[in-house]
């Protein structure tokens, strides 16, 4: 049996629904569907509750006009109606949505088309995330970017904190406050990962010796190499190579 059907006889054997459960635990994130004709299908517990009711049950069959404002409801739906009749989904869409207190705020909407087992188009499901919520997120990563990238590039050079703080605009104790809270780890064990990654990708992808993979990857010592790769891989850098290079030509 090759993959491909072995793959649908898994599937086949699955409850109905199940993969949707996933929505009701992602933070931030809301989950809808839709029939063709616009009705609420479905919706996880966020949702729900972003459109004002208790149970899922409740909104079940109503559609937009019922449920937003005219000129929001107004655009949903020619969205929906253009999934339905192209077939294609439309991602990255930013639009207004209701925020938790019902006043319009920007959010990230992407939706899909939804078929039916013979093929033919029966709705359509999404996801909505605040566009806001999310950039506030991202905003440390991205006080931090310039630094994250010149580490991904200079990882092998000898640490330099104070001049990684002064890229940043920040006094190193800053620095290095901002720059742990952020990546839950300090700038040494970033950098030091950064190594043992490349390190990963040398061991597979070459057949240079163990002691030349460390020097090449950016470690001093080859003793601390050892150390470093078993803590992070939870194997010797010979027991990796050898499990990822069975059965893959270098």
């Amino acid at each position: 049996m090759n993959f491909d059907a072995s793959s649908k006889k898994w599937t086949d054997r699955l409850q109905g629904g199940q993969f949707r459960h996933l929505f009701d635990h992602l933070p931030g994130t809301l989950f809808f569907a839709k029939d063709c004709d616009g009705r609420l299908m479905a919706g996880n517990p966020a949702f729900v509750k972003r459109c004002g009711f208790a149970k899922e049950i409740e909104m079940i069959g109503l559609t937009d006009t019922a449920i937003f404002s005219p000129r929001l409801a107004d655009k949903y739906r020619k969205d929906d109606e253009r999934i339905i009749e192209t077939r294609q989904p439309l991602l990255g869409i930013i639009e207004l949505f209701p925020n938790q207190d019902g006043k319009p705020e920007w959010f990230i909407t992407d939706k899909l088309p939804l078929f039916d087992i013979a093929g033919k188009i029966c709705g359509l499901c999404g996801s909505v995330r605040s566009y806001e919520a999310q950039r506030a997120a991202m905003q440390p990563y991205l006080e931090l970017a310039s630094v994250a990238d010149h580490l991904k590039i200079h990882f092998r050079e000898k640490l330099d904190v104070p001049s990684l703080a002064k890229m940043a605009h920040m006094s190193v104790r800053q620095f290095e406050r901002k720059f742990r809270a952020t990546f839950q780890m300090t700038p040494q064990e970033y950098m030091i990962r950064m190594r043992v990654i490349e390190a990963c990708d040398l061991l597979v992808r070459t057949n240079q010796p163990v002691t030349t993979v460390a020097l090449e990857a950016g470690f001093y010592d080859h003793s601390d190499f050892a150390r470093q790769f078993r803590r992070h891989m939870g194997q010797t850098a010979t027991q990796y190579r050898s499990e990822r290079q069975k059965g893959s030509p270098l």
